[in-house]
């Protein structure tokens, strides 16, 4: 068996990266042979906290709050990270592996050889929101859609498909493809976990270190090791820990669509008195609330779900702390509350079209959605709409 692997010697330290295909019976067994043989001092595997403690106890979705998640805004994080983990579940799939199982090896065999095992990785929820933060309008909307295809996603993969995932010219076509097309996920998927898992490996303890990740990570994690070692570039990961907080110019940006609302309303009344001020309300109320509801329809949301699309469209676009589908998610949750086999199949389910409607959790999240694309859609529209109107 041929390992993908980079051993580093800095001194009296010596550290291994093997690198693995998340989906990869033979990345499991190479896992497992390379703890075995190395006896280290420690094992690093690329998990957060969150993700191991979901691994060693499988049933905590019992545990899933959806109103929870809505209120805290996690309801698009919540969709993205279904999708991706459903997309990984099918991958292996076709290769008899689920997702992790190279993880849960590492940190079974070295519980075996009681040998300590630390998480490196950053968590998932960080991740997802600064890449979400950093994206432009036009960047988050290309990953939606490639969030939405790969959900969708049936074509099979072979072994030696996913074998070839490891290989530096597969990943390195694959690393190009992202950075062309979303340069900004690309960035903080790949390169600022880099930085991340090798300052959290170089803060590792022992002498002898076995790092486990993703083959895609093993040029950058090198990298920053070795630049580390030559003390061109300190282990410090401050600054990419957290999602940053949003500066002024974002805060003010928020305030903007409901100001120029105002500004309009206010404007047609001064130009036209009450009539041309009531009928410039009446027609953003209508294409706000009107598109939103429609969204929330779309859905197939209850009906309560959908006139409290209607009316909290509006609401939402006057007060940037919320978003329409606050409002359509947690009616729709209220309306039908989900069930334990709802989440028991969440993975699975948000596969396919059918099966997405069909459970109440993701039926919660999909009105959250379009009732909240809807809503986005109808400002467009009425905003341009009403200073015509106005210039008339």
């Amino acid at each position: 068996m041929t390992r993908t692997e980079k051993r580093l010697n800095f001194g009296d330290r010596e550290i291994i990266l093997i690198g693995t295909a998340h989906v990869s019976k033979e990345s499991v067994d190479e896992v497992v042979e390379a703890v075995k043989n190395e006896t280290p001092d420690c094992v690093a595997i690329e998990l957060d906290d969150q993700r191991y403690e979901s691994m060693k106890n499988p049933e905590s979705w019992r545990n899933l709050d959806i109103v929870k998640v809505l209120k805290e805004g996690r309801g698009f994080l919540l969709m993205a990270n279904l999708v991706l983990s459903s997309y990984q579940k099918r991958m292996g799939a076709d290769v008899g592996v689920k997702p992790g199982d190279e993880m849960r090896a590492a940190i079974n065999v070295a519980e075996e050889l009681s040998i300590p095992a630390v998480m490196v990785d950053r968590p998932i929820q960080v991740t997802l929101r600064r890449a979400w933060a950093r994206n432009s309008l036009w960047g988050k909307c290309k990953l939606l859609a490639t969030l939405v295809s790969s959900a969708f996603e049936k074509e099979e993969i072979t072994p030696e498909q996913i074998e070839n995932l490891k290989s530096s010219n597969e990943m390195d076509s694959m690393m190009d493809e992202l950075a062309n097309y979303l340069p900004t996920v690309k960035e903080v998927l790949i390169d600022e976990r880099d930085m991340y898992l090798a300052s959290s490996i170089w803060n590792s303890k022992g002498k002898k270190i076995v790092a486990v990740l993703g083959a895609g990570h093993l040029p950058g994690v090198e990298k920053h090791l070795n630049a580390f070692a030559a003390g061109d570039e300190k282990p410090d990961v401050s600054a990419i820990a957290e999602v940053p907080p949003k500066g002024i110019g974002s805060k003010i940006a928020g305030w903007i669509l409901p100001a120029l609302i105002v500004a309009l309303i206010v404007a047609g009344f001064f130009t036209g008195g009450a009539k041309s001020s009531l009928d410039l309300l009446v027609r953003w109320l209508l294409w706000n609330g009107s598109l939103s509801a429609i969204g929330t329809l779309f859905a197939a949301g209850h009906p309560l779900a959908i006139i409290a699309g209607f009316v909290g469209a509006p609401i939402a676009t006057l007060n940037p702390f919320i978003g329409v589908g606050l409002f359509t998610g947690i009616v729709q949750a209220w309306v039908h509350k989900p069930k334990v086999e709802d989440m028991e199949k969440l993975t699975d389910d948000v596969a396919s079209l059918k099966t997405i409607y069909k459970n109440r959790i993701l039926r919660v999240l999909l009105v959250f959605f379009l009732s909240s694309i809807g809503g986005a859609i109808g400002n467009f529209i009425a905003v341009p709409a009403m200073i015509t109107n106005l210039v008339k």
